[in-house]
Formats: structure tokens, sequence, C-alpha cells
């Protein structure tokens, strides 16, 4: 991406006015980080959103705009050093120094071991680690500079215990807890505070956009109830303003859902039977197919193929789901979109 030189305007999507502490969201097109980047324009921050799809973009700032706010938009892939950087330069040259930073870009693939591919823990590596290190390193040193400044990661209770089928996705949250954590003793007295968060499962619609590999409808099927069902996962409206409240507040862990503070707690104390419980818990998810793997599809594609009184069994399950999706912008825009995305 080309740097801009000093007599060029802005380009679309960035303006000069500074109206408000700056605010970057990667990672919030849709989602958790659409409502992370709401809860900040509230609070009057001029917010920039990324992601990596332009469409998902424009029609996330559409959003915003008939909720009466105006955001940002930039399109960056936060596995790419080299975009993350010249985002973040052309942020810093025309609305102000970054004060706040945060990480939510994330890829769910869901699906037993024998169906998975190496391509698979590349990319859950490359958004969900190298993001969150590409993000912060390119913010940090500014910030430092400046002693002050507020970088938070959205991680996972699956980086504190791993849950079977979603080996890719905690693989890459391990990694991001520990680098998170590490960067805030590494910036300790600086003024630069980081937040490592660690959310359970929260009701975003992500069933919608999750990649399914194996058995892929009935791998649809648990995941999409585990991640709509109140019992089993967060309204994600409440969890948004805790997040932003936290990071903030520069507070070192915040952990949500009672299920993400109590798993790590017994895992610690009885790892013997957290493992058993995991194990167990493997067998009774679906087996991979014997045929050769199927490849990987999205979630709402995964819906389609369900028979009709499936489907709607199904979605009567996952009314809430549902309805998050709709409003946090997970439904694909076309037909051709959802494939692989972030």
């Amino acid at each position: 991406m080309a740097r801009q030189v000093a007599d060029q305007p802005p380009k679309e999507g960035i303006i000069s006015e500074r109206t408000g502490p700056v605010a970057v969201v990667a990672g919030a097109s849709r989602g958790l980080g659409l409502l992370i980047a709401r809860e900040l324009c509230r609070r009057n921050y001029q917010v920039v959103i990324c992601a990596r799809d332009a469409g998902e973009l424009a029609h996330a700032v559409d959003r915003f705009a008939r909720e009466g706010f105006r955001v940002h938009s930039e399109v960056c892939d936060v596995a790419q050093p080299e975009q993350v950087d010249a985002v973040f330069h052309e942020v810093n040259e025309h609305l102000g120094p970054i004060e706040v930073m945060i990480c939510v870009a994330g890829i769910i693939q869901v699906g037993p071991l024998a169906a998975l591919r190496r391509h698979h823990f590349t990319e859950a590596v490359g958004t969900m680690l190298w993001g969150p290190i590409n993000t912060a390193l390119a913010v940090a040193p500014g910030m430092v500079d400046r002693g002050h400044g507020r970088i938070g990661v959205i991680t996972s209770v699956g980086g504190l215990v791993s849950p079977p089928h979603l080996l890719p996705y905690s693989t890459a949250k391990f990694g991001a807890v520990g680098f998170s954590r590490g960067l805030r003793a590494e910036l300790a007295g600086s003024g630069v505070t980081v937040t490592t968060v660690a959310p359970g499962l929260m009701r975003t619609g992500s069933h919608v956009r999750a990649e399914f590999v194996g058995a892929q409808q009935r791998e649809y099927a648990w995941f999409a109830v585990a991640a709509s069902l109140p019992l089993l996962s967060m309204d994600a409206d409440r969890a948004a303003r805790r997040i932003v409240g936290a990071i903030l507040a520069g507070q070192s862990v915040l952990v949500l859902t009672p299920l993400a503070k109590i798993a790590p707690r017994i895992d610690a104390l009885f790892p013997r039977t957290t493992s058993a419980l995991l194990g167990l818990v493997a067998r009774l998810l679906p087996a991979a197919p014997s045929s050769t793997p199927s490849g990987t599809i999205p979630g709402w594609r995964a819906a389609r193929r369900l028979d009709g009184r499936s489907r709607r069994i199904l979605e009567a399950m996952t009314r809430l789901g549902g309805r998050a999706a709709d409003r946090l912008n997970e439904r694909p825009v076309s037909p051709s979109d959802g494939e692989g995305a972030r």
C-alpha cells in the first residue's frame, strides 16, 4: 500500500478533522468487533474499523450511519504486517495519534483433527496470533513515546482451556493470551496498558460465518446451538460494554461468562479430570467421514444443506443467535460471500 505524500488529500474514508481521541478496532465489520466499535462511538471516540473485505466494511459503515455514528473504514488484513503498518500510519497522519487499539479479528474453524489440514492452522495463527502481534507492534512505539495508550487483545476461553473440534482456533488463542500477557509486562511503567480479554461463547451470530469441516452439517448443528442458547452463551452487547470499559480502565485481564471463569480453575486443580472430560466430549461430537474430507464450508452454507425438518428445528433452537447475526452484519451480503471470510 503506497504511502501518501503530505500535499495529497486524505484517501477516501479518512478525514482530517480531529474531534476526539482515535480508536482503531481491527476485525470490526461484523460481530463482536462491530459492537466494540459502536461502544467506542458512544464514548465519543473517532473510530476506525478495519477488516479484509471492502464490501463488508461498506455495509458496516452504512449500518453505523443509520444509527447516527460516523466511522472511518480501512481495508486491512491483520496477518499482513505491511498492510497494518501502512493503514495505521495513515490513521495517525490524518486523524491523530491512535490512543486505543483493539484487535478482535478472528476465524473459527470447527471439526475433528482428522478433517483438518495444515492450512487451517496457518489461517488461524495468521489472523488470531499474528494479528494481535502486528497491530500491537504498529501502535506500541508511538504510545510509549507519548506515555499513554490502551491496547486490547480479544482472546478466548479457548486460549485457556482447549475444547475439542476447535484445535486451530485454540492453538492461535493460546498464543494470543501469552503474547498479550507478556506485552503488558514488557510495557509496565510506560503508561501503556494491555488488556487480555478472554470471553466464552457470545451470541454474535458467529455460527453463520464459522467454517466447518468433516461432517459439516452435524458440526454446524452443535456449534450453532452452543453459540445461541442463553445458558451457554452471553449477550454480546453486554459483553462489548464490559470489554471497552476494562480496556479503557487499563485492566490487566477480563474473563467473561461463568464457564470461562470456572473452566481454567478446574483445569489448574484437576488437569487429568479436565482432559478426561474433554476427551469424552470429543468422542460424543461428530466423527470425521470415512471418505475423503469434503473441504471447508461456512455455516450459512451448511445450514442450507440440512433437510427441511432439521433446519426448522435448528432455527428454532438458535433463534437468539439468528437475530444477533441479522443485526451484527453476519449474514452474507451476496451468495458468494462468507467463503473463508474473517
